[in-house]
């Protein structure tokens, strides 16, 4: 039986969907916007399966990209996974934005590198990878400040790569946001359709791996 993965992005400035059929990606779409996903969202998904010729019910999982990104574009996408994933009784599979960037771009997946993605402030987040898997925790900070996360590092892969590497370590720097969207949410299809055939893979959450800069609002005390 083929195995038909719907997934989609809205990690950053974009919303994006593809759908992966087997071995092959039979429809994508992807959309440059800062606001809008949630209106967009599920329309670009039935825009993506009706041109394919493929309905809901012939959906063997949802694939998601979870960040780290855009706050509100994570908690939409994620959102969306979850409950398509309970309405039709098939599973999410969440998909990191350093999983995705270093399937769809690493020159050479099974080297020590470092994958970088943007950050606010100036900064970056950053994921070890060796043998072709993330390794530990992700990590964020100035770029400046890296130089203990790329010791043994091999290749530095992403945002800023060639700042990172500091002309010790092979850079391959992307756009300044990472690959292509359409790759990208290609490389999430991929990769969930990969994970669901090594078993059952756990429910999506975003990644935050640094705290959101808007604090909670604080009850107002009652004016006397």
């Amino acid at each position: 039986m083929t195995t038909t993965v719907l997934a989609f992005d809205c990690s950053a400035a974009h919303c994006a969907a593809a759908l992966l059929s087997g071995h092959r990606i039979v429809g994508a779409r992807a959309e440059t916007m800062a606001r809008g996903q949630a209106e967009r969202l599920m329309p670009m998904l039935a825009e993506v399966l009706e041109d394919a010729g493929v309905g809901y019910r012939d959906l063997s999982a949802i694939g998601v990209g979870i960040g780290p990104g855009n706050f509100t574009g994570l908690r939409i996408a994620v959102a969306a996974a979850r409950g398509l994933s309970l309405g039709l009784g098939v599973p999410a599979v969440g998909i990191t934005r350093f999983e995705a960037i270093h399937a769809a771009c690493s020159p050479d997946p099974f080297a020590t590198q470092i994958v970088s993605v943007a950050a606010p402030r100036d900064h970056v987040y950053l994921q070890r990878f060796a043998g072709g898997l993330p390794v530990g925790a992700p990590d964020h900070g100035a770029p400046g400040d890296c130089a203990a996360a790329l010791a043994d590092v091999a290749l530095v892969l992403g945002h800023r790569a060639a700042g990172l590497g500091q002309g010790r370590i092979q850079a391959y720097p992307l756009e300044e946001d990472g690959p292509p969207t359409g790759i990208l949410v290609a490389a999430i299809a991929r990769l969930a359709s990969r994970r669901l055939a090594d078993g059952a893979p756990p429910r999506p959450a975003p990644l935050y791996v640094r705290a959101a800069d808007a604090a909670p609002a604080r009850p107002v005390p009652p004016v006397r």
